[in-house]
């Protein structure tokens, strides 16, 4: 089974979120880099996207490198792998509009936020090569930046229109069977209650229905990072999937450091931003936050009535902002944390966790 490995996240983007996927692996997918390289240029083939626009793949050192060489250098990169072991690991990084806002959208900024924290990803292993610790000149990866997201079938303003859409289908195959002469019926009333439809569906984005594939407004530039699971010189296998944190295996009668701490990572990812961009960050977009939030509402809360008015003021903003089902009123003193309060907000939690919109 395919596992994503994410830091806790909210239904929408006003927190940095980082994701670790391994190659998807099966019958039906090749053992090549070249099907998700191929995907990671889909921003470069939009129409009107002009060539000096479109965005190249780079790592550590290096710009301006072709995907061609990127599906060489991946699939070259495997040795001693069996075949339903990942090739690969993809490593999504997700700034939030406040973050991108500070960065001013900037793909340069990003690419240095990107070979900065490339550098905490191979500190986070509980490795060594030679004797000593991994560092980033270890790690095979290329990485690319994309601008634009669209509305994919699992979010939820595409499936709370969904029977508006079925709606307006039935309509639309009805008005073909009408001027096919199939079955009788006006077709300027039905071309209305589309219109009306279209109006009453309760996500619109600038006055259109939202719907699946449909372009996302605002700030959406994110990063791909597509990291060999061998290291550089093919020698050693480096997986940021593995179940122990940090831990020493005897092997051949020597103790061997393993593990990748992902929580190291996640946090190391937040204090880069911060220190390289000099962010503000505001207790709700910290990494412990997300996790208290869902572990504990209770703490959650609290520590946000504790926060000086103008940071608890834009900490409501935020919150409000992510989409998740809350209550209509957020607490904002003890008294309104009530036992059954906390329970409405841990369902609304549960809730948005089982259909996929927040990982955990």
């Amino acid at each position: 089974m395919r596992k994503t490995i994410l830091i806790p996240i909210f239904i929408n983007k006003p927190i940095m979120y980082i994701t670790i996927t391994p190659q998807k692996l099966g019958a039906n997918y090749s053992q090549s880099a070249a099907d998700y390289v191929d995907y990671l240029e889909k921003e470069n083939q939009l129409p009107g996207i002009e060539e000096k626009e479109q965005e190249l793949f780079f790592n550590q050192e290096e710009d301006g490198i072709s995907p061609e060489m990127v599906v060489k250098e991946i699939d070259a990169n495997t040795a001693k792998l069996e075949k339903m072991e990942p090739k690969f690991y993809s490593i999504t990084v997700n700034p939030s509009q406040y973050e991108l806002k500070k960065l001013q959208n900037s793909s340069e900024a990003l690419k240095q936020y990107t070979r900065a924290i490339m550098k905490d990803y191979s500190s986070s292993f509980n490795r060594e090569i030679n004797g000593r610790p991994i560092n980033v000149n270890d790690i095979k990866y290329f990485a690319k930046i994309e601008h634009h997201r669209a509305f994919k079938g699992t979010d939820y303003q595409v499936r709370e229109n969904q029977p508006y859409a079925t709606k307006i289908l039935e309509l639309k195959n009805e008005i073909r069977k009408i001027e096919r002469g199939e079955m009788q019926g006006s077709i300027r009333s039905r071309e209305q209650q589309i219109i009306n439809l279209e109006r009453e569906a309760p996500h619109q984005q600038n006055g259109q229905r939202i719907a699946q594939g449909m372009l996302k407004d605002g700030k959406q530039s994110h990063i791909h990072i597509i990291v060999s699971r061998k290291d550089v010189s093919n020698s050693h296998s480096l997986s940021p999937g593995s179940k122990y944190k940090a831990s020493e295996v005897e092997l051949n009668g020597k103790l061997v450091k393993r593990g990748f701490n992902r929580d190291d990572f996640f946090k190391k990812a937040e204090k880069t931003f911060d220190k390289q961009f000099q962010y503000q960050r505001n207790f709700v977009e910290t990494y412990q936050a997300k996790k208290d939030f869902i572990k504990s509402p209770k703490a959650y809360f609290s520590a946000i009535m504790g926060l000086p008015a103008s940071e608890k003021a834009l900490a409501i903003k935020m919150l409000r902002e992510t989409g998740i089902p809350l209550p209509p009123v957020i607490p904002l003193s003890k008294a309104q944390l009530s036992v059954k309060l906390i329970k409405t907000i841990q369902k609304g939690i549960l809730t948005a966790s089982r259909s996929a919109s927040i990982g955990i």
